[in-house]
Protein backbone atom coordinates (compact mmCIF):
# COMPACT_ATOMS: atom_id res chain seq x y z
CA UNK A 1 0.00 0.00 0.00
CA UNK A 2 1.43 3.54 -0.68
CA UNK A 3 2.01 5.82 2.44
CA UNK A 4 -1.13 8.35 1.93
CA UNK A 5 -3.44 5.45 3.51
CA UNK A 6 -6.62 6.05 4.10
CA UNK A 7 -8.22 9.54 4.52
CA UNK A 8 -11.66 11.05 3.68
CA UNK A 9 -10.13 13.60 1.49
CA UNK A 10 -13.73 15.16 1.24
CA UNK A 11 -13.70 16.01 5.08
CA UNK A 12 -10.44 17.13 5.19
CA UNK A 13 -9.86 21.13 6.76
CA UNK A 14 -8.32 24.30 4.30
CA UNK A 15 -8.86 25.99 1.52
CA UNK A 16 -9.09 24.80 -2.47
CA UNK A 17 -8.24 27.41 -5.35
CA UNK A 18 -11.66 26.87 -7.22
CA UNK A 19 -12.06 28.29 -11.02
CA UNK A 20 -9.99 32.07 -9.62
CA UNK A 21 -11.28 32.17 -5.64
CA UNK A 22 -10.04 30.28 -2.38
CA UNK A 23 -13.13 28.25 -1.10
CA UNK A 24 -13.42 26.64 2.05
CA UNK A 25 -12.19 22.41 1.05
CA UNK A 26 -16.01 20.94 2.29
CA UNK A 27 -16.66 23.38 -0.17
CA UNK A 28 -15.17 22.56 -3.27
CA UNK A 29 -17.54 20.13 -4.94
CA UNK A 30 -18.79 19.12 -8.42
CA UNK A 31 -21.95 18.18 -10.22
CA UNK A 32 -22.88 14.71 -10.47
CA UNK A 33 -23.66 14.78 -14.13
CA UNK A 34 -20.13 16.50 -14.79
CA UNK A 35 -18.57 15.83 -18.11
CA UNK A 36 -15.61 14.42 -16.80
CA UNK A 37 -16.87 12.71 -14.18
CA UNK A 38 -18.52 10.28 -16.82
CA UNK A 39 -16.43 10.66 -19.95
CA UNK A 40 -12.88 10.81 -18.27
CA UNK A 41 -12.29 14.70 -19.98
CA UNK A 42 -10.24 16.00 -17.68
CA UNK A 43 -6.24 16.41 -16.92
CA UNK A 44 -4.13 16.93 -13.94
CA UNK A 45 -0.78 17.46 -12.13
CA UNK A 46 0.98 16.35 -8.88
CA UNK A 47 3.45 17.95 -7.80
CA UNK A 48 5.76 18.55 -4.44
CA UNK A 49 6.65 21.46 -2.61
CA UNK A 50 9.68 21.35 -0.20
CA UNK A 51 10.07 24.03 2.02
CA UNK A 52 7.72 26.22 0.35
CA UNK A 53 9.09 25.87 -3.00
CA UNK A 54 7.23 23.87 -5.49
CA UNK A 55 9.59 21.86 -7.35
CA UNK A 56 9.63 22.77 -11.01
CA UNK A 57 6.04 24.47 -11.36
CA UNK A 58 6.34 26.08 -14.40
CA UNK A 59 7.06 22.87 -15.94
CA UNK A 60 3.94 21.33 -14.50
CA UNK A 61 2.03 24.05 -15.65
CA UNK A 62 2.84 23.91 -18.56
CA UNK A 63 2.44 20.54 -18.96
CA UNK A 64 -1.05 20.74 -17.78
CA UNK A 65 -1.81 23.05 -21.01
CA UNK A 66 -0.30 20.44 -23.18
CA UNK A 67 -2.75 17.85 -21.43
CA UNK A 68 -5.76 19.79 -21.79
CA UNK A 69 -4.73 20.94 -25.54
CA UNK A 70 -4.21 16.86 -26.57
CA UNK A 71 -7.51 16.47 -25.09
CA UNK A 72 -8.87 19.11 -27.15
CA UNK A 73 -10.03 22.04 -24.75
CA UNK A 74 -8.08 24.74 -23.08
CA UNK A 75 -7.44 26.12 -19.75
CA UNK A 76 -8.81 29.81 -19.38
CA UNK A 77 -6.02 30.53 -16.91
CA UNK A 78 -2.38 31.07 -18.13
CA UNK A 79 0.34 29.39 -16.80
CA UNK A 80 1.84 32.55 -14.72
CA UNK A 81 -2.02 32.06 -13.12
CA UNK A 82 -1.82 28.74 -12.49
CA UNK A 83 1.30 29.31 -10.89
CA UNK A 84 0.10 31.63 -8.56
CA UNK A 85 -2.90 29.97 -7.76
CA UNK A 86 -0.72 27.05 -6.59
CA UNK A 87 1.45 29.07 -4.25
CA UNK A 88 -1.46 30.69 -2.97
CA UNK A 89 -3.10 27.20 -1.53
CA UNK A 90 0.32 26.57 -0.08
CA UNK A 91 0.08 29.57 1.40
CA UNK A 92 -3.70 29.55 2.67
CA UNK A 93 -2.76 26.25 4.47
CA UNK A 94 -0.01 27.15 6.12
CA UNK A 95 2.11 24.34 4.78
CA UNK A 96 5.73 24.19 3.60
CA UNK A 97 6.39 20.57 2.38
CA UNK A 98 3.43 19.23 0.42
CA UNK A 99 1.77 17.06 -2.40
CA UNK A 100 -0.45 20.10 -4.74
CA UNK A 101 -2.77 18.44 -7.33
CA UNK A 102 -3.95 21.22 -10.21
CA UNK A 103 -6.84 19.32 -12.06
CA UNK A 104 -9.00 20.98 -15.23
CA UNK A 105 -12.20 19.21 -16.65
CA UNK A 106 -15.15 19.62 -18.63
CA UNK A 107 -18.01 20.63 -16.86
CA UNK A 108 -21.90 19.89 -16.57
CA UNK A 109 -23.32 21.55 -19.50
CA UNK A 110 -24.07 18.55 -21.70
CA UNK A 111 -24.04 14.97 -21.38
CA UNK A 112 -23.30 14.08 -24.84
CA UNK A 113 -19.98 12.33 -25.67
CA UNK A 114 -18.74 15.24 -27.91
CA UNK A 115 -18.42 18.03 -25.11
CA UNK A 116 -17.88 21.16 -26.81
CA UNK A 117 -19.97 23.56 -25.31
CA UNK A 118 -18.71 22.91 -21.80
CA UNK A 119 -17.35 24.98 -19.63
CA UNK A 120 -13.40 24.62 -18.19
CA UNK A 121 -12.93 24.33 -14.12
CA UNK A 122 -9.43 24.38 -12.90
CA UNK A 123 -9.05 23.46 -9.02
CA UNK A 124 -5.80 23.51 -7.19
CA UNK A 125 -5.46 21.78 -3.85
CA UNK A 126 -2.45 20.84 -1.78
CA UNK A 127 -1.92 18.93 1.50
CA UNK A 128 0.77 17.68 4.19
CA UNK A 129 2.21 14.16 2.77
CA UNK A 130 6.12 12.97 3.16
CA UNK A 131 6.01 9.48 1.70
CA UNK A 132 3.93 7.56 -1.43
CA UNK A 133 5.30 4.78 -0.21
CA UNK A 134 6.18 3.43 3.53
CA UNK A 135 9.70 5.02 4.68
CA UNK A 136 11.17 1.72 5.28
CA UNK A 137 10.52 0.24 1.93
CA UNK A 138 13.61 2.74 1.18
CA UNK A 139 15.97 0.68 2.66
CA UNK A 140 14.30 -3.05 1.88
CA UNK A 141 13.13 -2.17 -2.00
CA UNK A 142 9.72 -2.52 -3.27
CA UNK A 143 8.25 -5.73 -4.72
CA UNK A 144 6.52 -5.17 -7.89
CA UNK A 145 3.65 -7.49 -9.53
CA UNK A 146 3.36 -8.01 -12.92
CA UNK A 147 0.20 -6.30 -14.37
CA UNK A 148 -2.47 -7.47 -16.45
CA UNK A 149 -3.10 -4.21 -17.97
CA UNK A 150 -0.84 -2.78 -20.76
CA UNK A 151 0.03 0.64 -22.07
CA UNK A 152 -2.09 1.37 -25.06
CA UNK A 153 -0.70 2.52 -28.05
CA UNK A 154 -0.02 6.23 -28.84
CA UNK A 155 -3.00 5.72 -31.65
CA UNK A 156 -5.59 4.64 -29.80
CA UNK A 157 -5.12 7.56 -26.58
CA UNK A 158 -3.33 10.80 -25.83
CA UNK A 159 -0.88 8.70 -23.90
CA UNK A 160 1.30 12.09 -23.36
CA UNK A 161 -1.18 13.78 -21.50
CA UNK A 162 -1.79 13.60 -18.08
CA UNK A 163 -5.31 12.61 -18.52
CA UNK A 164 -7.40 10.87 -15.87
CA UNK A 165 -9.29 8.21 -17.80
CA UNK A 166 -5.56 6.97 -18.90
CA UNK A 167 -5.26 6.04 -15.10
CA UNK A 168 -8.06 3.78 -14.35
CA UNK A 169 -6.12 0.60 -16.25
CA UNK A 170 -3.02 1.73 -13.39
CA UNK A 171 -5.83 1.90 -10.85
CA UNK A 172 -6.86 -1.75 -11.62
CA UNK A 173 -3.05 -3.14 -11.53
CA UNK A 174 -2.33 -1.07 -8.17
CA UNK A 175 -5.15 -2.68 -6.77
CA UNK A 176 -4.59 -6.17 -7.74
CA UNK A 177 -0.88 -5.87 -6.87
CA UNK A 178 -1.93 -4.87 -2.92
CA UNK A 179 -4.15 -7.57 -3.42
CA UNK A 180 -1.95 -9.97 -4.05
CA UNK A 181 0.76 -8.50 -1.10
CA UNK A 182 2.91 -6.43 -3.52
CA UNK A 183 3.99 -2.50 -3.15
CA UNK A 184 2.91 -1.26 -6.81
CA UNK A 185 2.59 -3.21 -10.77
CA UNK A 186 5.14 -3.28 -13.50
CA UNK A 187 3.18 -2.69 -16.54
CA UNK A 188 3.98 -3.55 -19.80
CA UNK A 189 2.86 -2.22 -23.14
CA UNK A 190 0.88 -2.96 -25.77
CA UNK A 191 3.66 -4.52 -27.63
CA UNK A 192 4.87 -6.90 -24.57
CA UNK A 193 8.05 -4.32 -23.91
CA UNK A 194 8.69 -3.18 -20.07
CA UNK A 195 6.70 0.41 -19.65
CA UNK A 196 6.49 1.86 -15.93
CA UNK A 197 4.92 0.85 -12.76
CA UNK A 198 1.43 2.46 -12.14
CA UNK A 199 2.44 6.05 -11.36
CA UNK A 200 5.77 6.02 -11.91
CA UNK A 201 8.65 5.69 -14.81
CA UNK A 202 11.23 2.67 -14.10
CA UNK A 203 14.94 2.94 -14.65
CA UNK A 204 17.38 -0.36 -13.94
CA UNK A 205 21.17 -0.36 -13.37
CA UNK A 206 24.08 -2.71 -15.40
CA UNK A 207 27.55 -1.91 -15.43
CA UNK A 208 27.26 1.39 -13.61
CA UNK A 209 24.79 2.69 -16.52
CA UNK A 210 21.39 3.34 -16.35
CA UNK A 211 18.69 2.18 -18.94
CA UNK A 212 14.94 3.13 -19.41
CA UNK A 213 12.49 2.51 -21.96
CA UNK A 214 11.80 5.06 -23.97
CA UNK A 215 8.68 7.20 -23.41
CA UNK A 216 7.16 6.84 -26.58
CA UNK A 217 2.68 5.28 -24.97
CA UNK A 218 3.79 6.96 -21.45
CA UNK A 219 4.36 9.81 -19.69
CA UNK A 220 7.82 11.71 -19.77
CA UNK A 221 7.79 12.13 -16.20
CA UNK A 222 9.43 15.36 -14.54
CA UNK A 223 11.01 13.50 -12.32
CA UNK A 224 12.43 10.84 -14.84
CA UNK A 225 14.24 13.86 -16.62
CA UNK A 226 15.45 15.10 -13.65
CA UNK A 227 17.08 12.12 -12.58
CA UNK A 228 18.34 11.83 -16.39
CA UNK A 229 19.94 14.92 -15.63
CA UNK A 230 21.46 14.15 -12.47
CA UNK A 231 23.19 11.12 -13.84
CA UNK A 232 24.11 12.34 -16.29
CA UNK A 233 25.85 15.30 -14.00
CA UNK A 234 27.66 12.22 -12.51
CA UNK A 235 29.42 10.58 -15.70
CA UNK A 236 26.62 7.98 -15.71
CA UNK A 237 25.75 6.73 -19.06
CA UNK A 238 22.07 6.79 -19.51
CA UNK A 239 20.71 4.20 -22.04
CA UNK A 240 17.32 5.03 -23.09
CA UNK A 241 16.09 1.83 -25.00
CA UNK A 242 13.53 -0.75 -25.55
CA UNK A 243 13.33 -3.21 -22.73
CA UNK A 244 11.98 -6.78 -22.67
CA UNK A 245 11.19 -8.92 -19.74
CA UNK A 246 13.98 -11.18 -21.00
CA UNK A 247 16.48 -8.35 -20.69
CA UNK A 248 15.61 -8.04 -16.20
CA UNK A 249 17.56 -10.70 -15.64
CA UNK A 250 20.17 -8.73 -16.73
CA UNK A 251 19.88 -5.70 -14.58
CA UNK A 252 21.35 -5.83 -11.16
CA UNK A 253 19.40 -2.70 -9.66
CA UNK A 254 16.23 -1.08 -10.31
CA UNK A 255 14.53 1.95 -9.06
CA UNK A 256 11.03 4.11 -9.86
CA UNK A 257 10.94 7.84 -10.26
CA UNK A 258 7.70 10.41 -10.03
CA UNK A 259 6.83 13.45 -8.38
CA UNK A 260 5.17 11.63 -5.57
CA UNK A 261 6.96 8.32 -5.27
CA UNK A 262 10.54 10.79 -5.65
CA UNK A 263 13.28 8.01 -6.22
CA UNK A 264 12.14 4.56 -4.75
CA UNK A 265 14.49 1.11 -5.16
CA UNK A 266 13.22 -1.46 -6.02
CA UNK A 267 14.01 -5.72 -4.79
CA UNK A 268 11.81 -7.20 -7.52
CA UNK A 269 9.43 -7.20 -10.28
CA UNK A 270 7.82 -10.55 -10.70
CA UNK A 271 10.41 -13.22 -10.73
CA UNK A 272 12.96 -10.95 -11.34
CA UNK A 273 15.45 -9.84 -8.29
CA UNK A 274 17.68 -6.58 -8.22
CA UNK A 275 20.00 -5.14 -5.30
CA UNK A 276 19.28 -2.20 -3.22
CA UNK A 277 22.39 -0.95 -4.51
CA UNK A 278 24.61 2.29 -4.35
CA UNK A 279 24.24 3.85 -7.68
CA UNK A 280 20.28 4.05 -6.66
CA UNK A 281 20.93 5.23 -3.51
CA UNK A 282 23.24 7.93 -4.57
CA UNK A 283 20.53 9.36 -7.48
CA UNK A 284 18.11 9.29 -4.65
CA UNK A 285 20.13 11.03 -2.27
CA UNK A 286 21.02 13.62 -4.96
CA UNK A 287 17.41 14.30 -6.02
CA UNK A 288 16.65 14.76 -2.84
CA UNK A 289 19.21 17.05 -2.33
CA UNK A 290 18.36 18.82 -4.98
CA UNK A 291 14.63 19.60 -4.70
CA UNK A 292 15.20 20.51 -0.79
CA UNK A 293 18.28 22.97 -2.81
CA UNK A 294 20.87 21.44 -1.37
CA UNK A 295 22.18 20.86 -4.73
CA UNK A 296 23.68 23.44 -6.65
CA UNK A 297 24.05 23.90 -10.35
CA UNK A 298 20.86 22.25 -11.70
CA UNK A 299 17.35 24.97 -11.62
CA UNK A 300 15.00 23.91 -9.37
CA UNK A 301 12.13 25.25 -11.76
CA UNK A 302 13.57 25.31 -15.49
CA UNK A 303 11.83 26.14 -18.21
Amino acid sequence: MTGQGTIDFAGLDGRIWLDGQLVAWKEARLHALTHALHYGSAVFEGQRAYGGNIFKLTQHTRRLHRSANMLGFEIPWCVAQINQACEEVLRANHLADAYLRPIAWRGSETMSVSAEPTRVHLAVAAWAWTSYFPPATVSMGLRLDLARWRRPPPATAPTAAKASGLYIICTMAAEAAHARGYDDALMLDWRGRVAEATGANIFFVRDGALYTPPPDCFLDGITRRTIIDLARRRGIDVIERPIWPRDLDRFEQCFLTGSAAEVMPVRAAGPWSFEVGALTLQLREDYLNLVNGRLAGLERDAA
